[in-house]
């Protein structure tokens, strides 16, 4: 399970005096409110940077941080991503979970059979769906609902998850 969690990516500055707009990745964006702390990916690690204050302009945040007051001290920063350590995520549900904690998990079907590996997550309206790579045919992916009747168990500690292949998945 990964230590640190995407929450967004800052795109641009915003006027002179140190903000940047950032993409927001999760699926909360006034999650940003209660942040103090954020890690921006560089080169040669993550920097901790402190949220002096943000605010919301369309689908994009403003966020100032701590001590970077001019546009020069933010440049260097831009087209990096922002991520959070695990104890600052968000509060999941039962049966939720992080996408950074199930990509890349092996799955496997009740009966038994390799099926893959959990390659991507793709948001829709009803119900997202998870993007396998076949393990018989690295180039083939196979699509699966995220519903209760498919997916029977996620184990991102052991790395697998177990699925019920209904008729027409494969």
């Amino acid at each position: 399970m990964l230590d640190y969690l995407k929450i967004g990516g800052i795109i641009s500055t915003h006027g002179l005096k140190g903000e940047v707009k950032v993409f927001p990745t999760t699926e909360d964006v006034r999650r940003y409110d209660d942040l103090d702390t954020v890690y921006i990916e560089m080169p040669h690690g993550r920097l901790p940077v402190h949220v002096e204050h943000v605010r919301y302009f369309k689908n994009l945040v403003i966020v100032k941080f701590r001590g970077l007051n001019r546009i020069e001290d933010v440049q260097p920063y831009l087209k990096h991503d922002l991520y959070v350590s695990r104890e600052d995520a968000i509060e999941l549900k039962e049966n939720e979970y992080f996408v950074g904690d199930v990509i890349g998990l092996k799955t496997i079907t009740d009966d038994g059979r390799i099926l893959g590996t959990l390659e991507d997550v793709l948001e829709t309206g009803a119900n997202d769906v998870y993007v396998i790579s076949s393990a018989e045919d690295p180039k083939k992916e196979i699509l699966l609902p995220v519903i209760r009747d498919v997916i029977l168990e996620i184990n991102p500690e052991e790395g697998y998850m177990k699925v019920h292949m209904l008729p027409g998945l494969e």
